[in-house]
């Protein structure tokens, strides 16, 4: 196993808390397990119901029973072992609230897919459980095998600040609106700006290096075994899609990959994977999104095979000063001249097609 690894190993075990809702009263409770956990199958509820796994009310149960409107059920998985993970990075910027680390590829930041304990934030409440300043947290996600930037905050309100600032920068984006961030983080301060680096399956871009391509797929919730649904290039027509916005550049072209630049100006599920692929260039090795944008049958979001890099950052404190920071480039994701041929970042942020 590499060094600054975690191996394989068991955690505690989790709970799965579920207050039954009046509109599922009179179903049994494998029927309410295997609808709303539509990955699992109803033998799977039926043989956890008699191993003792479930309870309602605070009691045990090994048999099927009829759920009555508010009960509680209780799930406790017993414990599991969860995949090694890389479990070192390097700080990028640490001013005792604000910090910013480069997070490896393969390294979950929340609990989610099978990882309880392998995570970003197991990690941080490990090292700093003693620090006076408090935990940082992260203020937001990055796929399991997305590398780069991810922004932690040890204060509540810092994190609120930052978040508030994620979250309206990119819907004031999404519905067209112009000018700075709006509403909990005060009108006039400029959005957040993040790029990525991402390598592509070679040849499908009617691109030249340098050239810039928008791409405003909605992207919304589709049927998908064994998932039962998720998030993919939406179908037209439907009501719920969110809008996305995503500017893409070549960089450099290549015979087994080509190298891009993705500036999101909204903040999607999987958005750069998705619009990657509608606009029928995937990532190189993206075991589930393949071109237009939907998702293969049986692949499931967390498998890596890609390469994507949170690359570049541009956020704005609480008392107005812009922060900028940029990760080291990931393997393979550094351009042939990363000085005067690279565009500068300020203007790839900024808006518009630049081919």
């Amino acid at each position: 196993m590499p060094p600054g690894w975690l191996p394989s190993r068991p955690n505690g075990g989790w709970a799965y808390r579920d207050r039954i809702p009046p509109a599922a009263a009179g179903m049994g409770v494998v029927a309410f397990y295997a609808g709303r956990y539509g990955h699992t199958s109803a033998a799977a509820w039926e043989r956890r119901l008699a191993d003792g796994e479930i309870s309602r009310n605070g009691m045990p149960l090994r048999a099927d029973a009829v759920l009555v409107g508010g009960d509680r059920l209780v799930w406790q998985r017993p414990p599991w072992p969860e995949p090694a993970v890389p479990a070192h990075w390097e700080v990028i910027h640490d001013d005792g609230d604000l910090l910013v680390i480069d997070k490896p590829s393969g390294l979950p930041v929340l609990a989610a897919g099978g990882f309880l304990e392998h995570t970003v934030l197991r990690l941080l409440e490990r090292r700093h459980g003693d620090d006076p300043a408090g935990v940082p947290r992260p203020v937001h996600r990055l796929g399991r095998f997305t590398s780069g930037l991810l922004v932690c905050a040890r204060r509540p309100a810092t994190r609120a600040w930052l978040s508030a600032q994620l979250r309206e920068s990119t819907g004031s984006r999404a519905s067209g609106a112009s000018g700075g961030v709006v509403g909990g983080v005060g009108g006039g301060v400029p959005p957040c700006r993040k790029l990525y680096r991402a390598l592509l399956v070679p040849g499908r871009l009617a691109l030249a290096a340098g050239d810039s391509l928008a791409i405003t797929t909605p992207i919304g919730r589709r049927p998908h075994p064994p998932l039962g649904e998720i998030w993919c290039a939406a179908e037209a027509g439907d009501p719920a899609a969110l809008a996305a916005h995503s500017q893409l550049t070549l960089l450099e072209s290549g015979g087994e990959a080509d190298l891009v630049e993705v500036a999101i100006l909204t903040g999607r599920p999987h958005q750069i994977r998705i619009h990657c692929a509608a606009v029928g260039a995937p990532l190189l090795g993206d075991p589930l999104y393949r071109p237009g944008g939907w998702a293969r049958p049986g692949g499931l979001p967390g498998e890596g095979g890609y390469r994507l890099q949170a690359r570049w950052l541009r956020l704005h404190r609480p008392e107005g000063s812009a922060l900028e920071l940029e990760a080291p480039a990931a393997e393979g994701l550094g351009t042939t001249a990363e000085g005067p041929a690279a565009q500068d970042h300020t203007d790839r942020c900024s808006g518009g097609p630049k081919g």
